[in-house]
């Protein structure tokens, strides 16, 4: 329309940065960051965050110039968050379950210019280093996050003068009066988040400043998070950046609870020492909950709010949450939507149902959140939409504003990833009658038996609900006759006993028989670091051991 003027009155990029600003000035003194007995104000944090950005700035750090970290969650994590991206350089956060060799692809691939690592894993970062060292690629420059959390003892006996600086140090150089760096264009990167799974062909993510922002927001609201939470730090920040809310936190003021390392007792005393609003964590989070022994629960001093994710949380997990005094909010997402771009929005008319018929509703993926702009189920070949018929299975497709930019040196899986127009998850599930969505499957985990599709979902559902098994996971094993058959991978709580017969017994008793394990399998799950059974062990576990159908034929 005529007299409109684009400029900078009215338009600036998007930045969650700028949250820090606001949290400095509203809530100087209010708790920022805690971790043992180390204590931050919102004042002093932006203060140490203009500090670590002045003396990258100082350092060489450029513009998306890339920087790594190797950490858990604690405040110097927390920190390069805001620091990074306010030298207008690219965080990229590595999970600390990586090993040298995984690091140094990464390392790589990434062309990292500085690597922060926390003490306790400084050992991996030193072997990716010496790996890389033997290449032609050029070293980053290490930084060593030493031990502040008096509560854990140090577990490296090395000292700064191992490391080419120490992080303490980095932020003594660095100036206050830094002009902190904007983006210009709010489609400019501020993270790089590397996939589940990365080996060889690594697929790293790569997230905008006006991406996080919305998703900052977005999952704000989908946690119902009001001013000044105390959000417990369960979730990995090296995950999705923490799903978002190590920005998001500080847009609403609130105290972040550092947690080096995750066990039911950690929970439950946090909980109670600092009265938390909020947390979030992986269905095996809420199943360590439950499962705590008695010595470690507490009385929860007001409700809690969780947001779950990366896996389907079985309907007997969420009613046992439930009665402790938690509320779930399930939601759902990838590393290429930033974390959570689903969520399963309650109504207040599922309240009268029966709470079997609620932990199954809440089971349930849900609709997509403010940042997403639409998601949909579709024939991923013909790419129309599957019927609302609640069985009617098809991709989970995004499309919106907090879906990554693309894959960073891959432009062909980008391509492919939004061939049609839409984010294809890989991810196949089905919609309700009232629109909201029900994952049944990854496209790769779906297990076909005699023709038969079977939900392996659906089938850990009901082994999770034996009150033995403390966790399951269902792969298919290979058939001559069947093609393919369930073969379930169980754990059992400690002091309980089950067989095999009763285990499979019990499934066919609660499914169709066609869909019950013909195979059991009791061991501890491999998992990766932010909750998620590692299927691609058990299938080639399930793989070794041959065709069912052909065993008995030798018998």
């Amino acid at each position: 329309m005529e007299g409109s003027i684009k400029c900078s009155a009215n338009y600036v990029p998007l930045t969650p940065i700028t949250f820090l600003d606001r949290a400095a000035v509203i809530y100087p003194d209010s708790v920022s960051l805690v971790h043992g007995d180390v204590k931050y104000t919102w004042k002093q944090t932006r203060q140490r965050c203009v500090r670590l950005a002045s003396a990258l700035a100082q350092l060489g750090i450029a513009p998306r110039h890339v920087v790594a970290v190797l950490a858990p969650n604690v405040p110097a994590m927390y920190e390069l968050h805001f620091g990074v991206p306010m030298a207008g350089a690219v965080l990229c956060t590595l999970n600390i379950r990586h090993d040298s060799s995984t690091v140094a692809v990464l390392l790589k691939h990434s062309e990292a210019k500085f690597l922060f690592v926390d003490y306790e894993f400084l050992h991996i970062a030193e072997g990716a280093l010496k790996i890389l060292s033997n290449t032609s690629a050029k070293l980053p420059q290490l930084v060593l996050i030493p031990d502040h959390d008096r509560q854990v003892p140090s577990r490296s006996n090395t000292n700064s003068t191992s490391a080419n600086l120490d992080y303490d140090s980095l932020l003594a150089m660095g100036k206050l009066d830094f002009d902190i760096r904007r983006p210009e264009d709010e489609w400019e990167p501020i993270s790089l988040n590397y996939t589940s799974g990365t080996t060889s062909s690594p697929k790293g993510v790569i997230y905008s400043h006006r991406g996080a922002y919305l998703n900052s927001l977005a999952t704000i609201l989908l946690n119902e998070m009001p001013s000044m939470p105390v959000y417990l730090w369960t979730v990995p920040m090296f995950h999705c950046n923490g799903w978002c809310l190590t920005w998001g936190v500080a847009a609403q003021g609130g105290t972040n609870v550092c947690l080096r390392n995750v066990s039911a007792g950690g929970i439950f005393s946090n909980i109670a020492k600092y009265k938390v609003t909020h947390m979030g964590g992986a269905p095996t989070v809420l199943n360590m909950i439950i499962n705590a022994p008695a010595g470690n629960q507490r009385r929860l001093p007001g409700k809690v709010v969780i947001m779950t994710g990366a896996a389907p949380p079985p309907p007997h997990v969420l009613f046992k949450m439930d009665e402790l005094g938690f509320r779930v909010v399930h939601s759902y997402g990838l590393t290429e939507t930033y974390g959570p771009g689903i969520v399963c929005t309650w109504k207040p008319e599922w309240d009268s149902l029966p709470q079997e018929v609620q932990a199954k509703i809440k089971a349930r993926q849900g609709l997509n959140h403010l940042g997403i702009e639409e998601i949909d189920v579709k024939d991923p070949v013909t790419m129309k939409s599957m019927p609302p018929d609640a069985r009617s299975i098809g991709e989970v497709m995004f499309r919106g504003n907090t879906v990554m930019n693309g894959y960073l040196k891959n432009i062909k899986a980008t391509k492919d990833a939004f061939n049609g127009g839409w984010f294809r998850s890989g991810d196949l599930g089905v919609r309700h009658p009232d629109g909201y969505i029900e994952l049944k499957d990854r496209s790769k985990d779906i297990i076909i038996s005699g023709g038969e599709n079977i939900s392996s979902i659906e089938v850990e559902s009901v082994l999770f609900s034996h009150p033995a098994v403390l966790e399951a996971a269902v792969v298919a094993r290979p058939d001559d006759y069947w093609g393919e058959t369930p073969c379930a991978f169980v754990k059992l709580k400690d002091g309980h006993e089950a067989s095999v017969d009763e285990i499979i017994k019990y499934c066919r008793d609660n499914l169709p028989h066609y869909m019950a394990p013909r195979t059991v399998v009791f061991q501890d799950l491999p998992k990766t670091s932010t909750g998620k059974t590692q299927k691609y062990v058990l299938r080639e576990k399930a793989k070794a051991l041959g065709s069912m159908s052909k065993s008995k034929s030798k018998l």
